[in-house]
């Protein structure tokens, strides 16, 4: 498709696949989450809240809204307790993916918990301004080194109550089909992460850091298989494009754009949450599996080309080795 501004990479195939996927109406979700306890990150707004809402809805005994700003975060608690007339169900925990201290700590509670079943790491950051932190670009940072380090830092809380509880718990991170956007001119860098540390091509950022994720699970699940550990079920799915707030920061005309767009095709956030919650309650079927349309699909045909497995291997050893770095030992967890 031609592209004027040369910001999108749109291939041949994505673009039909994606209309088609915009204007499908997504089941309602209908699973019951009596006596679990959920996390969902970035729920203080968009599809998090919508997320964390059914989830209440669904009987779940405890929700944790992982969120930045706890006064942000209460705000959505009592919103979601005079919607579904629930009261006690919502937790608020303060949570900054963009600081490695905070999600420690974050995980350090977790491990407090009588029970855990659920997590859907949704929180995320899409911005068009290069920012350097704990010596990584932003987005990267937030969306996939510390998203992992929050998955592995949760995944022996997870099995240890599989065991206890006898479940099967779910880890969900949320991804895009933006990653089929992605251009990903670092990928035959000899240090992909440290190529990543640039700020050029930061157009392509988080299409990129939605490509790695789904990269990083597709290795990570089946090491978690072989490890033979209780059974944690991992998936990530695109909620397809949506009402949210994750373009908040995007410049014109991008956000001309994305205005147009969402009016066009745009999904309700309410719509898109849907796909949050029947990850949350997929069977084995997704396990390092994408999710579209509440149900497992391909990721693209890029991520399924020998380039793009010889990619997976690539990026998965140098994330595994920059999470030793941060937390020592934690590989151990998968």
């Amino acid at each position: 498709m031609w592209n004027p501004f040369g910001y999108f990479n749109l291939p041949q195939e994505f673009v039909g696949s994606f209309l088609a996927s915009q204007f499908t109406t997504l089941p309602y979700p209908a699973d019951d989450f009596s006596g679990k306890t959920i996390i969902v990150t970035g729920a203080n707004t968009g599809l998090g809240l919508e997320a964390a809402r059914y989830f209440v809805k669904l009987n779940a005994s405890k929700v944790i809204i992982g969120c930045r700003s706890v006064e942000k975060g209460e705000h959505a608690r009592k919103n979601i307790e005079e919607t579904t007339k629930r009261t006690g169900v919502v937790e608020v925990w303060q949570v900054d993916l963009s600081s490695y201290e905070s999600v420690k700590q974050f995980c350090s509670r977790a491990q407090t918990l009588e029970q855990l079943d659920v997590v859907t790491e949704n929180a995320g950051l899409a911005t068009p301004h290069y920012q350097e932190i704990n010596g990584m670009e932003s987005t990267i940072l937030v969306n996939v080194i510390s998203t992992f380090l929050m998955a592995l830092l949760l995944l022996p809380k997870l099995r240890a109550d599989a065991i206890k509880f006898n479940v099967v718990p779910r880890l969900t991170i949320i991804a895009s089909d933006a990653h089929e956007q992605a251009v990903f001119r670092e990928q035959s860098a000899p240090h992909i992460f440290n190529a990543l540390k640039s700020p050029r091509y930061q157009s392509d950022k988080y299409n990129t850091s939605k490509l790695l994720e789904i990269l990083t699970i597709r290795e990570l699940a089946p090491a978690m298989t072989a490890s033979g550990k209780p059974q944690v079920i991992l998936n990530t799915l695109t909620p397809g494009f949506c009402y949210s707030d994750l373009m908040r920061h995007a410049i014109f005309p991008l956000n001309v754009l994305g205005w147009i767009g969402k009016r066009l095709i745009g999904r309700s956030t309410e719509m898109g949450s849907r796909t949050l919650v029947a990850a949350a309650s997929a069977g084995e079927e997704s396990h390092g599996k994408y999710m579209t349309d509440c149900r497992v699909r391909e990721p693209s045909r890029w991520v399924r080309s020998e380039k793009g497995k010889e990619a997976q291997k690539k990026v998965y050893k140098e994330l595994m080795m920059i999470l030793e770095e941060i937390e020592p030992g934690i590989t151990r967890n998968i």
